[in-house]
């Protein structure tokens, strides 16, 4: 009986107890209820709803169960704050926040039954490093991402996944950076200009020793930059010797670190460009207007030696063929004014080359005193197949005097010789181009007399000599003009064409009768109906219109202002096809039109006889002339 008292005691302590005891703790973790769970959801809503201000729902994941405890995707640790050593002497950071047991998602779901799928935290890290730049900065700098690899529900490791999304994204950019043109070129000249901002600047100057350096990385890079225009141009070692650069500048930024100084410097230097750039964008100005008024050697060659030799022909001799044929309307007319004989020659070949029919064209050439045995001896010896050919002297127009042009009695003006002549009046014009002798020439106006030239014809072609045909021109005959005079195609697709770029609309006589945004048109290839002409009595309109601008207060000089106004109203548009313009200025003519143009036109400085013309579109002009031509051959005349 002693021995069982003492006996049941152990018995309780040793057995009973802990029984208990874990039974107690066991009903601690029996699963909840689903109505346990939806009451610590609203609990966790109405939480989220009072500290964040957000109405956003709460929904527990439903792989993430109270039974199931989870390590967390991502850990944010502070580098500032690290706790002492641990007992096997780690340092152990201080975790700054932890996943909880039962992960949240927040949605904008109404549905409750709607679930969403975990956002990765290591993901969510690096779109915001995408998104924001600066974040991604400033998240390298003062914290460290510390992320464990987990599998997703494919099997795969999300931190691999969002490497190859990096890498995708670096491939991007080295892409976008391979697409610019030139890249390493333009990196090399940008090295070059920050080497001579820090040659001047005073706290690097002052530095010996890097001056040297860097003066001697000027050089390397200057060598291997050369005369490359492309970056497949430049030697293999570029990248070595642009590297060198960059440590070397680097050690500058270091030495002058005063960036107020280092933006004086620059604005100084881009200043200092910018009026070299004005300064020889004015002397290219002055130089182009210059060559473009320059006759070449061999263009002055030619009439001389044509002259000596037809004047050396008996009067027989000196007659064109098929002259019967100059007043019949039923061929086809052109007129042509000009003191070029090579650019004649050219329009004239070029247009026949491409008749159906050429003994059915009739070309009327009208020059001045000094090429008119030139012109004429050189049809002689090249006739354009059966077509016939007429030249005149404009000075046989008898009728054309000071007393019935208004503009030949301006161009005769004292006025007008000192706007030319004297050297002084030099800069009173901004823009040289009103200053080309060319408009001193009546051949220039000859275009405003057409009816009285011929007075015998119903339609004529104007050609200018600076221009080549692509195209039969015969259909332009048939066209309907539908009451207006003048057939010619618009050139409203640039600003610069329209009617307020030629006319001064500051003038009452012009704003009142012009529309400042009307479209214009170009002269070069016009038809002209001279029935309709005569009938429209546009010579008189024109005449009126130069006498009230008498002093040069409506438009400058020139013969497509008068002609914007002289027919005004009168003017019916042609399909841009039969006439493309700018192969003397413009580089970026469509090479399409180009193709299906009727006519080339060279109106600019850059014409295909002189140095300066653009060798693009030479071709299409030098392929009309015969460079073994013997006239040609002695005024060492040759194809560039």
């Amino acid at each position: 009986m002693r021995m069982r008292k003492p006996f049941l005691c152990l018995l309780f302590v040793t057995v009973i107890s802990p029984i208990l005891l874990y039974t107690d703790k066991l009903g601690s973790f029996v699963p909840s209820s689903p109505r346990d769970e939806l009451a610590a959801t609203e609990d966790i809503s109405t939480f989220s709803q009072a500290f964040t201000g957000r109405t956003d729902q709460l929904n527990v994941l439903p792989q993430e169960t109270v039974m199931f405890v989870k390590e967390p995707v991502g850990i944010v640790y502070d580098s500032a704050k690290l706790k002492p050593p641990n007992q096997d002497g780690k340092v152990v950071p201080e975790v700054q926040s932890v996943h909880k047991t039962r992960v949240l998602s927040t949605t904008t779901s109404n549905n409750s039954n709607d679930t969403t799928q975990p956002e990765n935290t290591i993901r969510q890290v690096t779109e915001a490093e995408d998104n924001n730049p600066s974040l991604s900065l400033q998240t390298s700098n003062n914290i460290q991402i510390k992320s464990k690899l987990q599998p997703d529900e494919s099997g795969g490791n999300l931190s691999k996944k969002d490497t190859v999304r990096r890498g995708h994204r670096s491939d991007k950019i080295i892409n976008q950076a391979s697409s610019v043109p030139n890249t390493q070129i333009r990196y090399l000249k940008d090295q070059l200009i920050r080497a001579k901002v820090y040659l001047s600047l005073g706290a690097t100057r002052n530095n010996a020793h890097f001056i040297r350096e860097l003066r001697q990385r000027i050089k390397e890079v200057q060598r291997a930059l050369g005369d490359a225009t492309k970056d497949s141009e430049l030697p293999r070692n570029v990248h070595e010797k642009s590297r060198a650069m960059d440590q070397t500048l680097d050690k500058g930024k270091l030495i002058q670190d005063d960036c107020a100084a280092t933006v004086k410097k620059l604005r100084a230097i881009l200043h200092s460009t910018e009026e070299q750039l004005r300064v020889h964008r004015k002397q290219t100005m002055f130089l182009t207007q210059l060559t473009a008024k320059t006759l070449p050697k061999g263009l002055h060659c030619l009439p001389l030696r044509l002259s000596t030799e037809f004047y050396a022909l008996n009067h027989s001799q000196q007659q064109f063929p098929y002259q019967e044929k100059l007043d019949d309307p039923r061929l086809y007319h052109y007129a042509l004014f000009s003191d070029n004989v090579l650019a004649s020659a050219v329009v004239v070949n070029s247009t026949i080359s491409h008749a159906k029919d050429p003994s059915r064209h009739v070309f009327h050439i009208v020059t001045d005193r000094l090429n008119y045995a030139a012109m004429r001896m050189w049809f002689l010896v090249n006739p354009p197949s059966k077509a016939t050919i007429n030249v005149q002297n404009v000075e046989e127009f008898t009728w054309l005097n000071a007393s019935y042009s208004p503009v030949l009695k301006q161009l005769g003006s004292p006025s007008m010789i000192d706007y030319y002549f004297k050297s002084h009046r030099a800069t009173s014009d901004s823009n040289l181009k009103f200053r080309n002798p060319k408009y001193l020439s009546i051949l220039n106006h000859l275009r405003f007399y057409l009816p009285e030239i011929f007075p015998k014809l119903k339609k004529v072609l104007f050609l200018d000599d600076d221009l080549v045909v692509h195209k039969d021109l015969t259909r332009l005959w048939s066209i309907d003009l539908k009451g207006n005079v003048n057939g010619a195609v618009e050139t409203c697709g640039e600003t610069f064409h329209r009617f307020d770029r030629y006319l001064n609309f500051s003038n009452p006589l012009i704003s009142k009768n012009f529309d400042p945004h009307a479209c214009g048109w170009a002269y070069g290839m016009n038809i002209f109906d001279l029935e309709e002409w005569k009938r429209q009595n546009i010579t008189e309109v024109y005449h009126t219109w130069q006498k009230l601008n008498h002093d040069r207060q409506l438009w400058k000089l020139g013969t497509l202002p008068p002609g914007l106004i002289t027919f005004w109203k009168r003017t019916y548009p042609l399909d841009r096809l039969w006439h493309v313009l700018g192969l003397g200025y413009n580089p970026s003519v469509n090479p399409r039109d180009i193709e299906k143009a009727a006519v080339l036109h060279y109106n600019g400085n850059m014409k295909p006889w002189l140095e300066i013309g653009m060798p693009k579109y030479r071709g299409y002009w030098s392929k009309y002339v015969d460079y073994d031509q013997v006239y040609l051959r002695e005024c060492n005349i040759n194809p560039s």
